[in-house]
Protein backbone atom coordinates (compact mmCIF):
# COMPACT_ATOMS: atom_id res chain seq x y z
CA UNK A 1 0.00 0.00 0.00
CA UNK A 2 2.86 2.39 0.57
CA UNK A 3 4.08 3.45 4.02
CA UNK A 4 3.92 7.16 3.15
CA UNK A 5 0.11 7.25 3.07
CA UNK A 6 -1.45 7.88 6.46
CA UNK A 7 -4.05 5.31 7.41
CA UNK A 8 -7.31 6.31 9.09
CA UNK A 9 -7.62 4.41 12.37
CA UNK A 10 -11.06 3.82 13.88
CA UNK A 11 -11.79 3.48 17.57
CA UNK A 12 -14.28 0.92 18.82
CA UNK A 13 -17.45 1.93 20.64
CA UNK A 14 -17.06 -0.43 23.58
CA UNK A 15 -20.58 0.40 24.79
CA UNK A 16 -21.98 -1.45 21.76
CA UNK A 17 -22.50 -5.19 21.53
CA UNK A 18 -19.91 -7.17 19.63
CA UNK A 19 -21.05 -8.54 16.29
CA UNK A 20 -18.80 -10.49 13.94
CA UNK A 21 -16.34 -10.37 16.83
CA UNK A 22 -15.99 -6.56 16.97
CA UNK A 23 -17.74 -3.53 18.41
CA UNK A 24 -19.23 -0.90 16.11
CA UNK A 25 -16.84 1.99 15.34
CA UNK A 26 -17.17 5.43 16.87
CA UNK A 27 -18.72 7.56 14.14
CA UNK A 28 -17.41 10.99 13.17
CA UNK A 29 -19.76 13.96 13.57
CA UNK A 30 -21.72 14.46 10.35
CA UNK A 31 -21.14 18.23 10.58
CA UNK A 32 -18.00 19.75 12.08
CA UNK A 33 -18.99 23.41 11.58
CA UNK A 34 -21.93 25.34 13.07
CA UNK A 35 -25.10 25.98 11.11
CA UNK A 36 -25.55 29.24 9.22
CA UNK A 37 -28.84 30.94 10.06
CA UNK A 38 -30.45 32.69 7.12
CA UNK A 39 -33.77 34.21 6.16
CA UNK A 40 -36.32 31.87 4.58
CA UNK A 41 -36.07 32.03 0.77
CA UNK A 42 -38.50 34.33 -1.00
CA UNK A 43 -38.28 32.12 -4.09
CA UNK A 44 -37.79 28.38 -4.46
CA UNK A 45 -36.76 26.78 -7.75
CA UNK A 46 -38.41 23.36 -7.43
CA UNK A 47 -36.61 20.76 -9.59
CA UNK A 48 -38.73 17.62 -9.78
CA UNK A 49 -37.73 14.19 -11.03
CA UNK A 50 -41.21 12.70 -11.61
CA UNK A 51 -39.76 9.23 -12.19
CA UNK A 52 -37.85 8.92 -8.91
CA UNK A 53 -38.93 6.49 -6.23
CA UNK A 54 -40.87 4.36 -8.69
CA UNK A 55 -42.66 7.48 -10.03
CA UNK A 56 -43.65 8.96 -6.68
CA UNK A 57 -41.56 12.07 -7.40
CA UNK A 58 -44.43 13.78 -9.21
CA UNK A 59 -46.82 13.50 -6.24
CA UNK A 60 -44.13 14.59 -3.76
CA UNK A 61 -43.34 17.59 -5.98
CA UNK A 62 -46.99 18.61 -6.16
CA UNK A 63 -47.34 18.44 -2.38
CA UNK A 64 -44.15 20.45 -1.84
CA UNK A 65 -45.33 23.10 -4.29
CA UNK A 66 -48.70 23.37 -2.49
CA UNK A 67 -47.10 23.74 0.94
CA UNK A 68 -44.59 26.36 -0.22
CA UNK A 69 -47.26 28.45 -1.96
CA UNK A 70 -49.46 28.27 1.13
CA UNK A 71 -46.52 29.67 3.11
CA UNK A 72 -46.26 32.64 0.73
CA UNK A 73 -43.16 31.49 -1.15
CA UNK A 74 -42.82 32.10 -4.88
CA UNK A 75 -42.26 28.73 -6.55
CA UNK A 76 -40.68 28.14 -9.95
CA UNK A 77 -41.37 24.51 -10.91
CA UNK A 78 -39.36 22.44 -13.40
CA UNK A 79 -39.94 18.76 -14.26
CA UNK A 80 -37.27 16.56 -15.83
CA UNK A 81 -38.34 14.74 -18.97
CA UNK A 82 -35.30 12.58 -19.76
CA UNK A 83 -32.01 11.37 -18.31
CA UNK A 84 -29.76 14.21 -17.06
CA UNK A 85 -32.41 16.82 -17.90
CA UNK A 86 -32.02 18.19 -14.36
CA UNK A 87 -28.41 19.07 -15.24
CA UNK A 88 -29.64 21.28 -18.09
CA UNK A 89 -32.44 22.80 -16.01
CA UNK A 90 -30.14 23.72 -13.12
CA UNK A 91 -27.61 25.29 -15.50
CA UNK A 92 -30.34 27.51 -16.97
CA UNK A 93 -31.66 28.90 -13.67
CA UNK A 94 -31.57 32.64 -13.06
CA UNK A 95 -30.89 32.87 -9.32
CA UNK A 96 -30.96 35.88 -7.03
CA UNK A 97 -29.22 35.98 -3.64
CA UNK A 98 -31.23 33.99 -1.14
CA UNK A 99 -33.04 31.84 -3.71
CA UNK A 100 -33.18 28.13 -2.98
CA UNK A 101 -32.85 25.19 -5.37
CA UNK A 102 -35.09 22.47 -3.91
CA UNK A 103 -34.60 19.04 -5.44
CA UNK A 104 -37.38 16.43 -5.44
CA UNK A 105 -35.81 13.05 -6.05
CA UNK A 106 -33.01 10.82 -4.80
CA UNK A 107 -29.27 11.32 -4.40
CA UNK A 108 -28.69 11.10 -8.15
CA UNK A 109 -31.21 13.89 -8.82
CA UNK A 110 -29.54 16.15 -6.26
CA UNK A 111 -26.17 15.35 -7.84
CA UNK A 112 -27.53 16.35 -11.27
CA UNK A 113 -28.85 19.65 -9.92
CA UNK A 114 -25.56 20.48 -8.20
CA UNK A 115 -23.60 19.51 -11.33
CA UNK A 116 -25.72 21.69 -13.60
CA UNK A 117 -25.38 24.71 -11.35
CA UNK A 118 -21.66 24.26 -10.61
CA UNK A 119 -20.87 23.99 -14.32
CA UNK A 120 -22.02 27.62 -14.68
CA UNK A 121 -18.97 28.60 -12.56
CA UNK A 122 -21.06 30.48 -9.97
CA UNK A 123 -19.51 33.36 -8.05
CA UNK A 124 -21.91 32.94 -5.12
CA UNK A 125 -22.54 29.92 -2.89
CA UNK A 126 -25.96 28.54 -3.82
CA UNK A 127 -28.49 27.14 -1.34
CA UNK A 128 -29.85 23.64 -2.02
CA UNK A 129 -32.62 21.74 -0.28
CA UNK A 130 -33.46 18.04 -0.30
CA UNK A 131 -37.03 16.78 -0.69
CA UNK A 132 -36.48 13.00 -0.71
CA UNK A 133 -38.44 11.00 -3.28
CA UNK A 134 -35.93 8.41 -4.48
CA UNK A 135 -35.23 4.82 -3.50
CA UNK A 136 -31.86 5.42 -1.81
CA UNK A 137 -32.21 8.92 -0.29
CA UNK A 138 -28.89 8.72 1.59
CA UNK A 139 -28.63 12.50 1.95
CA UNK A 140 -32.18 12.85 3.22
CA UNK A 141 -31.68 9.98 5.65
CA UNK A 142 -28.51 11.50 7.09
CA UNK A 143 -30.31 14.81 7.57
CA UNK A 144 -33.12 12.98 9.35
CA UNK A 145 -35.82 14.24 6.96
CA UNK A 146 -39.08 12.42 7.72
CA UNK A 147 -41.13 13.48 4.68
CA UNK A 148 -42.27 16.30 2.44
CA UNK A 149 -43.81 18.29 5.31
CA UNK A 150 -40.53 18.14 7.21
CA UNK A 151 -38.55 19.14 4.11
CA UNK A 152 -40.72 22.19 3.47
CA UNK A 153 -40.65 23.28 7.12
CA UNK A 154 -36.85 23.19 7.02
CA UNK A 155 -36.80 25.32 3.87
CA UNK A 156 -39.07 27.85 5.58
CA UNK A 157 -36.76 28.02 8.62
CA UNK A 158 -33.79 28.74 6.35
CA UNK A 159 -31.00 27.21 8.49
CA UNK A 160 -28.10 25.96 6.31
CA UNK A 161 -24.74 24.22 6.51
CA UNK A 162 -21.85 24.74 4.10
CA UNK A 163 -20.83 21.34 2.71
CA UNK A 164 -17.97 19.97 0.64
CA UNK A 165 -18.28 18.70 -2.90
CA UNK A 166 -16.03 16.52 -5.02
CA UNK A 167 -15.24 17.83 -8.50
CA UNK A 168 -14.89 14.65 -10.57
CA UNK A 169 -13.30 14.64 -14.02
CA UNK A 170 -13.82 11.40 -15.93
CA UNK A 171 -14.67 9.99 -19.34
CA UNK A 172 -18.31 10.11 -20.38
CA UNK A 173 -20.06 7.07 -21.83
CA UNK A 174 -19.36 3.55 -20.63
CA UNK A 175 -16.43 1.17 -20.61
CA UNK A 176 -17.40 -0.30 -23.99
CA UNK A 177 -17.90 3.12 -25.59
CA UNK A 178 -16.01 5.82 -23.61
CA UNK A 179 -16.68 9.36 -24.69
CA UNK A 180 -14.91 12.69 -24.12
CA UNK A 181 -13.88 13.96 -20.70
CA UNK A 182 -16.55 15.65 -18.59
CA UNK A 183 -16.92 17.13 -15.10
CA UNK A 184 -19.44 15.96 -12.49
CA UNK A 185 -19.99 17.07 -8.89
CA UNK A 186 -20.62 14.64 -6.05
CA UNK A 187 -22.22 15.41 -2.68
CA UNK A 188 -22.49 11.84 -1.39
CA UNK A 189 -20.17 9.10 -2.69
CA UNK A 190 -18.15 7.79 -5.62
CA UNK A 191 -17.50 4.08 -6.05
CA UNK A 192 -15.35 1.93 -8.31
CA UNK A 193 -15.15 -1.84 -8.59
CA UNK A 194 -17.60 -4.24 -7.00
CA UNK A 195 -19.89 -1.39 -5.94
CA UNK A 196 -20.31 -0.27 -9.54
CA UNK A 197 -20.84 -3.80 -10.84
CA UNK A 198 -23.54 -4.25 -8.21
CA UNK A 199 -25.28 -1.01 -9.27
CA UNK A 200 -25.30 -2.22 -12.90
CA UNK A 201 -27.09 -5.33 -11.72
CA UNK A 202 -29.32 -3.41 -9.28
CA UNK A 203 -30.62 -1.23 -12.12
CA UNK A 204 -32.10 -4.38 -13.62
CA UNK A 205 -33.80 -5.11 -10.28
CA UNK A 206 -35.44 -1.72 -9.61
CA UNK A 207 -38.77 -3.45 -8.96
CA UNK A 208 -37.26 -4.80 -5.73
CA UNK A 209 -36.87 -1.31 -4.24
CA UNK A 210 -33.90 -0.40 -1.98
CA UNK A 211 -33.05 -4.06 -1.23
CA UNK A 212 -31.85 -4.38 -4.83
CA UNK A 213 -28.52 -2.82 -3.76
CA UNK A 214 -27.94 -5.62 -1.25
CA UNK A 215 -28.92 -8.31 -3.74
CA UNK A 216 -26.65 -6.82 -6.41
CA UNK A 217 -23.66 -6.68 -4.07
CA UNK A 218 -24.09 -10.26 -2.85
CA UNK A 219 -24.40 -11.61 -6.40
CA UNK A 220 -21.28 -9.75 -7.56
CA UNK A 221 -19.34 -10.90 -4.50
CA UNK A 222 -20.03 -14.47 -5.53
CA UNK A 223 -18.52 -13.69 -8.94
CA UNK A 224 -15.49 -12.03 -7.24
CA UNK A 225 -13.93 -10.51 -10.35
CA UNK A 226 -10.30 -9.44 -10.45
CA UNK A 227 -9.90 -5.66 -10.78
CA UNK A 228 -6.51 -4.01 -11.17
CA UNK A 229 -5.98 -0.27 -10.76
CA UNK A 230 -3.42 2.42 -10.06
CA UNK A 231 -4.48 4.82 -7.33
CA UNK A 232 -2.77 8.16 -6.67
CA UNK A 233 -3.73 9.69 -3.34
CA UNK A 234 -2.48 13.24 -2.67
CA UNK A 235 0.59 12.45 -4.76
CA UNK A 236 1.21 8.97 -3.34
CA UNK A 237 0.95 6.21 -5.93
CA UNK A 238 -0.20 2.66 -5.20
CA UNK A 239 -0.99 -0.19 -7.55
CA UNK A 240 -2.59 -3.56 -7.06
CA UNK A 241 -5.64 -5.82 -7.26
CA UNK A 242 -8.63 -4.30 -5.52
CA UNK A 243 -12.22 -5.30 -4.86
CA UNK A 244 -13.77 -1.91 -4.23
CA UNK A 245 -13.06 1.78 -3.63
CA UNK A 246 -15.59 3.56 -1.38
CA UNK A 247 -15.04 7.30 -1.73
CA UNK A 248 -17.23 9.00 0.85
CA UNK A 249 -18.25 12.59 1.52
CA UNK A 250 -21.13 11.29 3.64
CA UNK A 251 -21.41 8.20 5.82
CA UNK A 252 -24.28 6.36 4.14
CA UNK A 253 -24.77 4.57 0.83
CA UNK A 254 -27.69 2.74 -0.78
CA UNK A 255 -30.05 0.92 1.60
CA UNK A 256 -28.71 3.06 4.46
CA UNK A 257 -25.45 1.08 4.62
CA UNK A 258 -22.87 2.81 6.84
CA UNK A 259 -20.05 2.85 4.30
CA UNK A 260 -17.93 5.69 5.72
CA UNK A 261 -18.17 5.92 9.52
CA UNK A 262 -15.33 8.45 9.63
CA UNK A 263 -16.72 10.86 7.03
CA UNK A 264 -17.84 14.40 7.83
CA UNK A 265 -19.54 16.35 5.07
CA UNK A 266 -17.80 19.66 5.78
CA UNK A 267 -14.24 18.81 6.91
CA UNK A 268 -12.53 19.68 3.61
CA UNK A 269 -11.54 16.07 2.86
CA UNK A 270 -13.04 12.87 1.48
CA UNK A 271 -12.72 9.42 3.05
CA UNK A 272 -11.50 6.51 0.93
CA UNK A 273 -12.22 2.94 1.91
CA UNK A 274 -10.12 0.37 0.04
CA UNK A 275 -11.27 -3.22 0.02
CA UNK A 276 -8.25 -5.17 -1.11
CA UNK A 277 -8.68 -8.29 -3.21
CA UNK A 278 -9.65 -11.17 -0.92
CA UNK A 279 -11.10 -14.66 -1.05
CA UNK A 280 -14.84 -15.11 -1.50
CA UNK A 281 -15.39 -16.19 2.15
CA UNK A 282 -13.38 -13.20 3.42
CA UNK A 283 -15.31 -10.88 1.12
CA UNK A 284 -18.64 -12.23 2.33
CA UNK A 285 -17.50 -11.71 5.92
CA UNK A 286 -16.43 -8.12 5.16
CA UNK A 287 -19.84 -7.35 3.66
CA UNK A 288 -21.58 -8.95 6.64
CA UNK A 289 -19.56 -6.67 8.93
CA UNK A 290 -20.48 -3.67 6.75
CA UNK A 291 -24.17 -4.44 7.25
CA UNK A 292 -23.64 -4.43 11.02
CA UNK A 293 -23.25 -0.66 11.55
CA UNK A 294 -20.00 -0.19 9.64
CA UNK A 295 -17.95 -2.84 11.43
CA UNK A 296 -16.19 -3.61 8.12
CA UNK A 297 -13.66 -0.90 9.00
CA UNK A 298 -12.08 -3.45 11.38
CA UNK A 299 -11.71 -6.15 8.71
CA UNK A 300 -7.97 -6.84 8.08
CA UNK A 301 -8.35 -6.35 4.30
CA UNK A 302 -10.17 -3.00 4.58
CA UNK A 303 -8.07 0.18 4.77
CA UNK A 304 -9.25 3.79 5.04
CA UNK A 305 -7.50 7.05 4.14
CA UNK A 306 -8.45 10.72 3.83
CA UNK A 307 -7.50 12.87 0.85
CA UNK A 308 -7.96 16.13 -1.02
CA UNK A 309 -7.00 14.82 -4.47
CA UNK A 310 -7.35 11.34 -5.95
CA UNK A 311 -6.75 9.72 -9.32
CA UNK A 312 -7.83 6.25 -10.51
CA UNK A 313 -6.25 4.70 -13.62
CA UNK A 314 -7.05 1.32 -15.17
CA UNK A 315 -5.71 -0.56 -18.19
CA UNK A 316 -9.16 -0.45 -19.77
CA UNK A 317 -12.02 1.98 -19.06
CA UNK A 318 -14.00 0.90 -16.00
CA UNK A 319 -17.37 2.25 -14.90
CA UNK A 320 -17.80 4.82 -12.12
CA UNK A 321 -20.81 5.28 -9.84
CA UNK A 322 -21.44 8.83 -8.59
CA UNK A 323 -24.15 9.37 -5.96
CA UNK A 324 -25.91 6.14 -6.85
CA UNK A 325 -25.89 6.57 -10.63
CA UNK A 326 -23.63 5.20 -13.37
CA UNK A 327 -22.04 8.38 -14.72
CA UNK A 328 -18.89 7.59 -16.74
CA UNK A 329 -15.64 5.64 -16.69
CA UNK A 330 -11.96 5.81 -15.83
CA UNK A 331 -9.50 7.46 -15.83
CA UNK A 332 -10.84 9.59 -12.99
CA UNK A 333 -9.51 12.70 -11.25
CA UNK A 334 -11.20 13.98 -8.11
CA UNK A 335 -10.58 17.23 -6.25
CA UNK A 336 -12.26 18.15 -2.97
CA UNK A 337 -14.00 21.55 -2.99
CA UNK A 338 -14.33 22.62 0.67
CA UNK A 339 -17.71 24.07 1.68
CA UNK A 340 -18.70 24.65 -1.95
CA UNK A 341 -22.48 24.90 -1.48
CA UNK A 342 -24.96 25.51 1.31
CA UNK A 343 -27.51 22.87 2.21
CA UNK A 344 -30.79 23.45 4.04
CA UNK A 345 -30.67 21.44 7.27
Amino acid sequence: MGDSVDRLIFEADTSSKKRSGVHRPIFAPFFTQPAIDASPPSKVHLLVNPYSGRKKGLLVGQEAERLLIEAGVVVDVHHSEYASHIVEIAASLDLNDGDCIAVVGGDGTLSEAITGWMRTKPTTTPIFAVIPAGTGNSQGTELGISGVDDSVSRILRGSTQAIDLAEVNLRSGNRKDPGPEMTWYSHNLVTWGLGVDSVVLAEKLRWMGPIRYDVGIVMMMLVNRRRRATLTLDGHRMEGDYTLFLIQNTQLGGSGLKLGPGASIDDGEMDLGILQRMSRPSLLKAFGMLQKEGRHVFHPSVIYHRFKHLRIETNEPMAINIDGELIGCTPLDMQVMPQAIRLIV
